[in-house]
């Protein structure tokens, strides 16, 4: 546990810069547009070239180093980083710029995110998966904590430039820390030849997660109740933050605010899980953890203030560890570590691909039918501006409800999340 543990303290520091630079992007477009499509659309664009490299990016896992494809997708990373400010302090930074720019950095850190979670269950035992993916979720969420809270009274002092700056020297924590510890070998060329020497052609090769997973019945189960409460989830975080600054007149230290109690939210549940290695029954864990948070975002929607706003975001954010660390524990019980490379990927890349076309659709969702329903049900007079945002934001909630009754009541026998039930079957 002793090399993952500052394999994640790295990667927070790295984590804390990159959400700061985020964070900041999303105001300055804000600004100058106004638009929650303008704000939606820099998601998009990050996650939209994720789609194309997925096929990809598992056999790359498999074949290369893990050690050596995380320092270089760090480094691709913070060159973007780097122009970014480049940009912003030459005064040419442009909002189709940074679409752009967010396109590489998705293709970077797609393969970042990949890469660390298949290099969990090679330096954690199995007993410990749950308590590992709960520290990933405390290290996830508690730069949220920081980052937003940040970047909100620093951009006004320092720029985007000042942002960007805080981000590259992030990023050389994470680099060193890297150099620092030793990762074991994860046998690429064995591993790949005990999967493909009955499927030689490449598209055999690169389709073998997608194949493994819906031929395997608890996978698939999980995959789709998983991708329909992301779908909706998605929806909810595409679309609060220009919510919440369409509400309030555009402030930035309340946004920030609760930007950070779900930072707080998400530490507080990854704490829980780490101390405790959540629910024995990986059913039960999914079914309280999307009611949850499901309920959490309805208040959210419908309160008003900030006491309401903040006390919401926080119980919410409590239940999300508890859901993706349930979720990714189940997949490491189940798939074999040579092949989680590919395994993971294809999982990656219908969740991207379901998380793209949420934040794709959110942003024209609210400001083109929404906002007009908002107007003629007169719901405007009570949560106008933003009342169509809100419209949308509190029935997506009541999916993230439904999801969690009807969803994970039909799902299959799961294997426990206390006990080593890795299987070695790999045939698709």
């Amino acid at each position: 546990m002793r090399t993952f543990i500052l394999l994640w303290l790295g990667q927070i520091a790295s984590s804390v810069g990159s959400h700061m630079t985020y964070f900041a992007l999303t105001l300055w477009v804000w600004q100058q547009t106004e638009s929650a499509t303008a704000v939606a659309l820099i998601l998009f664009f990050y996650q939209l070239p994720q789609i194309a490299i997925a096929l990809f990016s598992g056999l790359l896992i498999d074949r290369v180093s893990r050690k050596t494809l995380l320092v270089l997708s760090d480094t691709g990373s913070a060159c973007c980083t780097i122009s970014v400010g480049i940009l912003a302090i030459t005064q040419t930074l442009e909002v189709w710029q940074l679409y752009v720019i967010a396109a590489v950095i998705g293709s970077f850190g797609h393969i970042q995110s990949l890469t660390y979670t298949t290099i969990i269950p090679m330096l954690v035992p199995p007993e410990h998966h749950v308590q590992a993916t709960g520290l990933g979720a405390m290290g996830g969420y508690s730069t949220s904590i920081f980052a937003p809270a940040l970047a909100g009274v620093l951009y006004p002092l320092i720029g985007l430039f000042g942002i960007t700056a805080i981000d590259m020297g992030t990023f050389a924590i994470a680099v060193l820390t890297l150099l620092l510890i030793s990762i074991p070998n994860n046998n690429p060329a064995d591993a790949v030849s005990k999967t493909t020497d009955a499927d030689t052609s490449l598209w055999q090769t690169i389709t073998f997660g997608f194949r493994y997973i819906f031929n395997h019945l608890q996978l698939r189960a999980m995959m789709i109740v998983f991708s329909c409460f992301v779908f909706l989830d998605q929806i909810t975080e595409t679309i609060y933050q220009p919510m919440i600054l369409a509400r309030t007149g555009s402030n930035t230290q309340l946004l920030g605010t609760l930007v950070a109690t779900t930072g707080v939210g998400g530490l507080i549940g990854g704490a829980i899980l780490t101390a405790t290695g959540g629910f024995r029954n990986p059913k039960q864990s999914l079914l309280v953890g999307m009611l949850s948070v499901g309920l959490g975002k309805l208040i959210f929607g419908l309160g008003q203030g900030a006491v309401v706003w903040t006390s919401a975001r926080l119980g919410a954010s409590i239940s999300e560890p508890m859901i993706f660390s349930t979720y990714t524990a189940c997949w490491y019980a189940i798939v074999p570590v040579h092949i989680q490379g590919r395994a993971f990927a294809a999982d990656h890349l219908i969740g991207l691909s379901v998380g793209a076309l949420a934040s794709l659709v959110a942003g024209p969702l609210a400001d083109y039918v929404f906002e007009p329903a908002a107007q003629l049900i007169n719901i405007d007079s009570i949560f106008n501006p933003g009342a169509g945002m809100t419209l949308l934001y509190c029935l997506t909630a009541l999916g993230i409800f439904a999801v969690g009754i009807m969803g994970t009541t039909q799902l299959p026998s799961l294997p426990s999340l206390r006990q080593d039930t890795n299987t070695t079957d790999v045939n698709p």
